[in-house]
C-alpha cells in the first residue's frame, strides 16, 4: 500500500468525556475521554497491519523469539520460552537457585 499519509478527514478523532455511572459526575477527574475514529481510518490500520505481519514473516525480518505481530504466537508462547530456558538452565547446572523473595519487598 503505498499512501503517503492519511487523508485529515481519517486522521482526526472525535473526543467525548463519559463518566462511569459509579463515579461523580460532578468531579471532573472522574471523566474519561472516548475516542471515536472513523471506520475506514481502523479499516486501513488492520490492513496495513495484515501486509506488515505478512512481508515481515516471507523476509525474515522478526526475531525468532518474538511474540508481538506474529501468527500462533502469544503471551503465553513467550512466557513458556522463558519458563523452559530456567528449566533447562537448572538442569545444566548454570542456575543454582532462584530467590523469589525479593521479588516481594
Amino acid at each position: 500500500m503505498k499512501i503517503p499519509a492519511f487523508a485529515v478527514c481519517l486522521n482526526t478523532c472525535h473526543n467525548r468525556p463519559t463518566h462511569p455511572v459509579t463515579l461523580n459526575p460532578d468531579d471532573l477527574n472522574s471523566f474519561r475521554p472516548i475516542s471515536n475514529l472513523p471506520f475506514l481510518s481502523k479499516m486501513i490500520e488492520r490492513v496495513v497491519l495484515k501486509q506488515f505481519i505478512y512481508h515481515a514473516d516471507q523476509k525474515g525480518l522478526l526475531q525468532v523469539r518474538q511474540s508481538a505481530y506474529r501468527r500462533f504466537h502469544s503471551t503465553e508462547s513467550a512466557v513458556l520460552v522463558v519458563h523452559n530456558d530456567i528449566v533447562h538452565a537448572i538442569d545444566e547446572g548454570h542456575v543454582a537457585a532462584l530467590d523469589s523473595t525479593s521479588a516481594d519487598h
